[in-house]
């Protein structure tokens, strides 16, 4: 501080020098409740990004702390320091770029550019046979008609395709020059060389991508969005060493949140723990239910009362026929003394007895047949499939922890599959294009394997018999199947013989009524969930209903993240009729 520092912030006349204000005046700005972060608000959401990209891509590929970080929007005023310093580092480089606009022109390097593309064109005689497309390429000035003038002329052992190289090479910085002057507008008088013109785009474009960078980071604090080896060549140290900082920080508050939130990284990338499920299937629900308008928010049904299992704690007088085991012994104790006395022994009546209301709380058993096949590759529907999965296997166990639930991935074959395997599965791969398939496999030979088997077809009858195999040994009569697909079957087993027909044929369809007719004569509803792809053919819609009518069940047209929505409304909807 130099001595008009000092003196500007002595004491005033009349005041201890004690008393003196601090030499650093802090300017407060004012409080905005809106966008201020509540000190309440919640964490960043780290769970719902390494679904989305599990539900994605499957076992495919890996997670990586890179692809997270990018993925999550943290608040940059969470970030100490990161608005400011960012922004000076954005300045900087305008300030670069706006004197390198203004200090050069491109005018004269263009026709250089030109002059020295066509100069060498001339100098390069063509072989007879290919002097008029050689002519034709430098007139039209085309990189694809040079290359293949070169292979035309026997390559690197063609003294005229070593001289093509060189025109190329020509070529290649005058359209490199041309995107300069195009792309950028330039206000100077400096007249640039062709290798200085180059050096100045490359420099232009790193700021340009490097400006990007740091603008992403402004809204998502990801500093590791930033090229800080790039940024080196425009920042002073002292910068660099401050964003290497907050790159830290971010890294480690990324690291705690993720152990927060159940996601665990390991050698095989990142694990999801059951704690993230629970998070992503509450998020899921949440979102679900916060579509629900005002009138149909009644989401708690209430219980209907009558001869259940469930006692409640509201009472009433004991009816002809109620059950003494729901007895509220404590209160018909009261109601005996009041009326008797305290008398011994007590002596109980009819009319003393208070009886506990009970609830009915049937239980529902529900097969989910999720297609997997080939086509549901298409607009990546299978990521929508495995949402609702979640999402209904949450509803579940948070609503209905009695209710069974049983998910079935459906392709060629059908198999079962735990809610942990859900996020990982994906459509399988076509390994047959032909428009036409008629193939017969026996399942029953020692030597023929499930993987041998063209995977990517659609078995509706071996998923709907697994299903039904699952329900019937459950103690319910409230059971169903959801049968999410997209389209006809195309595969069925007649005993172990295993038809592969495409496009659908009367057989497949046929053996695929048969066993829906099996489930509804074991009470078994279906309700089917038809995709809309852009395949679908009126033939695909009459099956469906078909085949809900024969179990009484219903159909549904749906498509994209309305899919989680529909089915656990639906499930919902089924749990209240149900009980009422």
């Amino acid at each position: 501080m130099n001595s008009n520092d000092r003196d500007a912030h002595a004491a005033p006349e009349g005041r201890p020098a004690s008393c003196a204000p601090g030499g650093i005046i802090h300017t407060y700005q004012k409080y905005d409740p809106v966008h201020c972060p509540s000190p309440t608000a919640p964490p960043p959401d780290l769970v719902s990004p390494a679904f989305e990209h599990l539900l994605f891509y499957g076992n495919t590929r890996r997670l990586t702390p890179e692809e997270l970080a990018r993925a999550v929007h943290l608040d940059p005023r969470e970030i100490k320091g990161l608005g400011p310093s960012l922004g000076a580092l954005m300045e900087i480089l305008r300030e670069r770029k706006r004197k390198i606009l203004a200090t050069y022109e491109t005018d004269r390097v263009q026709f250089e550019a030109h002059k020295q593309f066509h100069n060498l064109a001339a100098e390069t005689p063509p072989p007879g046979k290919l002097a008029k497309r050689f002519a034709e390429a430098v007139r039209e000035e085309q990189l694809r008609d040079l290359e293949h003038l070169f292979y035309a002329s026997g390559g690197d052992q063609s003294p005229f395709a070593r001289q093509i190289m060189r025109l190329v090479g020509r070529l290649a910085d005058k359209y490199q020059v041309d995107e300069l002057a195009a792309r950028y507008e330039f206000t100077g008088r400096t007249v640039l060389t062709i290798p200085e013109a180059l050096e100045i785009k490359q420099e232009l474009e790193t700021i340009d991508r490097l400006l990007k960078q740091l603008e992403e980071a402004m809204k998502t604090a990801q500093i590791g969005v930033i090229d800080l080896e790039e940024l080196a060549q425009f920042a002073e140290p002292g910068d660099l060493e401050q964003l290497s900082a907050l790159q830290q920080q971010i890294e480690n508050y990324m690291r705690e949140l993720a152990e927060q939130q159940g996601i665990e990284e390991g050698k095989q990338g990142f694990q999801l723990s059951p704690k993230a499920y629970r998070l992503f299937q509450s998020r899921l629900l949440t979102q679900i239910f916060s579509v629900l308008q005002a009138s149909r928010s009644g989401r708690h049904q209430g219980p209907i009362v009558g001869e259940g299992a469930t006692e409640m704690q509201q009472t009433k007088p004991y009816e002809f026929g109620d059950s003494v085991a729901n007895m509220d012994i404590p209160a018909s104790m009261v109601n005996a003394m009041l009326r008797n006395g305290p008398t011994l022994p007590v002596r109980m009546k009819p009319e003393d007895i208070e009886i506990h209301r009970t609830r009915n709380n049937p239980k529902c058993a529900t097969a989910v047949v999720l297609d997997m096949s080939g086509s549901m590759g298409h607009g990546a529907e299978y990521v929508n499939v495995k949402r609702m999965g979640l999402a209904l296997d949450g509803l579940i166990h948070s609503e209905y922890p009695g209710d069974f639930l049983q998910f079935i991935e459906m392709y060629t074959f059908a198999k079962p599959r735990h809610i942990a395997e859900i996020p990982g599965l994906m459509p399988k791969p076509v390994t047959i294009h032909n428009s036409y398939v008629s193939l017969k496999v026996d399942m029953s030979k020692p030597d023929v394997s499930e993987l041998l088997v063209p995977p990517h077809f659609t078995n509706i009858q071996h998923g709907l018999q697994l299903a039904r195999q699952f329900l019937s040994v459950q103690d319910t009569m409230n059971r169903q199947i959801i049968l999410i697909t997209d389209g006809m079957p195309t595969a069925h087993f007649e005993g172990k013989i295993l038809y592969l027909l495409y496009p659908p044929s009367r057989m497949t369809e046929s053996a695929t009524m048969r066993e829906a007719q099996l489930c509804a004569r074991e009470g078994i509803t279906i309700n089917i969930f038809l995709l809309s792809t852009w395949s679908q053919t009126e033939d695909d819609v009459h099956f469906a209903y078909r085949m809900a009518e024969s179990t009484r069940g219903r159909v549904f047209f749906t498509a994209g993240r309305d899919l989680d929505r529909y089915v656990v409304w639906d499930y919902l909807t089924r749990r209240k009729q149900i009980i009422s």
